[in-house]
C-alpha cells in the first residue's frame, strides 16, 4: 500500500502526527526515507495510542450534556469517522520494521500489542475493515480488500499471541512511557486485553476456529492479569507542552457542558461517593452551603429532550457542571485503556456465563473496591471519599450488594459497577457493552434505536469504492447505515 508507507516515513522522521485524517491524504516522498532507532518511535505511539481521543463516549453514554448546542453523540446522530487509526498503525509498523533492522526485537512484542489494539478500535467502529492488505509495503497493494470483522478478529487476537511469543522479559526497552520498560507489567496487559476482546464476542460460540469461552478459560488460567492498579494500561500526565491532560483547559468545559441525569440519578441513588470526583455542586447548592458530600448538592439534565430545556436548568442554577479538576488540573488523573477493575467486572461476567470457575461476587467486589482505590490515588484531595471504611459502608448498602440470580439480573450489576468506572477512561468500551448486552441501561429518545456503528469515511469513496462497496453488500445490504449489524452483535 504505497500511499500508506509513504506518508508513514515522513511522519516518524520528524516524529510529528499530519493533521490528515483519512487514508487517502497519506502521501509523502519516499526518497526521504531515513532509518532511526525504534525507542523512538514508541515514545509517539504510545502517547497516542493510549491518551483520551476525545469525549464521545460520555455523551453517548449519558455521562455529560451540552447545553448551548446539540451533540451529535448526545443525540445519537453522528455519522462519518475518520480512518487516523491507520496513520498510527503504519507508525507501529515503521517501529517493528526498525526493531527487526537494529536486532532489538524486544520492541517486536510491544507492536503487536500496539497493533491489536488500533485494529480493535477500527474494527469496532466501523465493521470490516482493511486488515491483511492493510500494511502491505513499498507500492504492492495500493487500494487494500475489506476483511471480514470475522477474520479481523482472529487476526487480532493472533496478534496478541505473537505479542506474548516475542516478549522477552530480560530485555531492556528505552522510551516506554507506560511501564517504563517493566515488561512483567507488559506480560499481564497483552493476557488481560485478550479477555477483552473476548469478552466483546460473547454473542459468538466461535471466531474462526476459536471456541471464545475455553480460549478465556485458558488464559484466565495461566493466572498471568493485572493484578493492582498499578498494572493498569495508562498513561500518566505531565505538566509540559505536548504531556498534558488532553482536556486541560477546554473552554467546554468551563462554559457550557454539564452531568447528564442518568449518570448523577444512578450515582445518587447509589450513594456513591465517586460522584464527588465527577461532579461540581449545582450553583443552587453552592449558594445555599450545602456539602459537597451532600447528594442533594448535585443534579443532572435531561440527555434525551432539546438542549434549550437543559439550558433552563442552567439559568435556575439546578444543574452541575463536570467537576473541575477535568479542566484546571493539567495532570488530573491517568488515562486507562485497560484497568484492573475492568478486568475484575470481565472475570465476574465470565463467571456469571459459566465461561469459568469462580465467585461472580468476589470479582464484583475486587472491581469496585480497584476503582476506589484509583481515585483515592489519582482524585487528589478527594481521597477522604475512598477509605476502607466507605468502600465497606458503600458495599453493605442493598442496592450495592451483589444479589446473583439470572444471567440478566447479574449482568444488569456487573455492567452498572463497570458503567462508573467509565468516566472519561476506556474509549468507547462502555457504550459497546451496552450495544452487546442491554446494560448499562441507557436513556433513549423516544422512537430513536442507539446506533451502532460509524459510517466509513468519505475519502474511501473516492479512493477505494470498489472494495469498500463489497464490504457494504457483504454487511448491510450496500447501505453504509449507522445502525447497520455488524457481525460482533449477531
Amino acid at each position: 500500500m504505497k500511499k500508506y508507507l509513504k506518508t508513514l516515513y515522513a511522519i516518524t522522521l520528524a516524529l510529528t502526527v499530519v493533521g490528515c485524517h483519512d487514508l487517502d491524504q497519506l502521501n509523502e516522498d519516499p526518497n526521504k526515507i531515513k532509518e532511526t532507532d525504534p525507542y523512538l518511535l514508541l515514545t509517539k505511539v504510545e502517547k497516542t495510542a493510549f491518551s483520551l481521543q476525545n469525549i464521545d463516549k460520555e455523551y453517548a453514554a449519558r455521562m455529560i450534556i451540552q447545553t448551548d448546542g446539540e451533540s451529535t453523540y448526545q443525540y445519537l446522530k453522528w455519522g462519518s469517522k475518520g480512518y487516523d487509526r491507520y496513520k498510527d498503525l503504519l507508525q507501529t509498523q515503521k517501529m517493528m520494521d526498525e526493531a527487526t533492522r537494529t536486532g532489538k526485537t524486544e520492541y517486536l512484542a510491544l507492536g503487536h500489542f500496539l497493533k491489536a489494539h488500533l485494529f480493535y478500535e477500527l474494527t469496532m467502529a466501523f465493521g470490516d475493515i482493511p486488515f491483511s492488505e492493510a500494511l502491505q509495503g513499498e507500492g504492492k497493494i495500493q487500494f487494500p480488500q475489506y476483511d471480514t470483522q470475522e477474520a479481523v478478529f482472529v487476526g487480532i487476537l493472533e496478534e496478541l499471541e505473537q505479542a506474548s511469543k516475542t516478549l522477552k522479559k530480560e530485555g531492556s526497552i528505552q522510551g516506554d512511557v507506560i511501564y517504563k520498560g517493566n515488561l512483567s507489567r507488559w506480560e499481564k496487559l497483552i493476557e488481560s486485553y485478550k479477555l477483552k476482546v473476548l469478552m466483546t464476542l460473547s454473542k459468538k460460540q466461535k471466531v474462526g476456529g476459536i471456541d471464545v469461552a475455553q480460549r478465556f478459560n485458558e488464559i484466565y488460567q495461566k493466572g498471568i492479569l493485572l493484578m493492582n492498579n498499578d498494572d493498569n494500561g495508562q498513561i500518566a500526565f505531565v505538566d509540559q507542552a505536548g504531556s498534558r491532560y488532553p482536556q486541560f483547559n477546554s473552554s467546554s468545559y468551563g462554559s457550557s457542558m454539564y452531568m447528564s441525569g442518568t449518570f448523577i440519578n444512578l450515582m445518587k441513588d447509589l450513594k456513591d461517593p465517586r460522584l464527588f470526583v465527577f461532579a461540581q455542586r449545582t450553583a443552587s447548592a453552592l449558594e445555599q452551603g450545602l456539602a459537597e458530600d451532600n447528594f442533594e448538592a448535585y443534579n443532572g439534565g435531561d440527555p434525551t429532550v432539546p438542549y434549550a430545556e437543559n439550558e433552563k436548568l442552567v439559568q435556575s442554577k439546578n444543574i452541575s457542571k463536570v467537576k473541575s479538576r477535568y479542566y484546571q488540573d493539567p495532570t488530573n488523573e491517568t488515562n486507562v485503556i485497560l484497568s484492573y477493575a475492568e478486568v475484575q467486572f470481565i472475570l465476574a461476567e465470565a463467571v456469571a456465563r459459566g465461561w469459568i470457575a469462580g465467585n461472580a461476587e468476589e470479582f464484583y467486589l475486587k472491581g469496585i473496591k480497584g476503582n476506589f482505590d484509583y481515585y483515592a490515588q489519582y482524585a487528589k484531595g478527594l481521597g477522604q471519599y475512598f477509605t476502607t471504611e466507605q468502600l465497606d459502608v458503600y458495599t453493605q448498602q442493598s442496592k450495592v450488594k451483589y444479589q446473583g440470580g439470572d444471567l440478566k439480573t447479574q449482568l444488569k450489576q456487573i455492567l452498572t459497577q463497570k458503567y462508573l468506572i467509565m468516566f472519561h477512561q476506556a474509549g468507547m468500551t462502555i457504550y459497546y457493552d451496552f450495544l452487546r448486552t442491554g446494560f448499562p441501561e441507557l436513556k433513549l429518545q423516544q422512537g430513536i434505536t442507539a446506533p451502532t456503528r460509524w459510517q466509513y469515511p468519505s475519502s474511501e469513496y473516492n479512493r477505494n469504492q470498489d472494495n469498500l462497496q463489497k464490504a457494504l453488500d457483504r454487511q448491510f445490504n450496500g447501505a453504509d447505515n449507522i445502525r447497520g449489524i455488524s457481525w460482533w452483535l449477531k
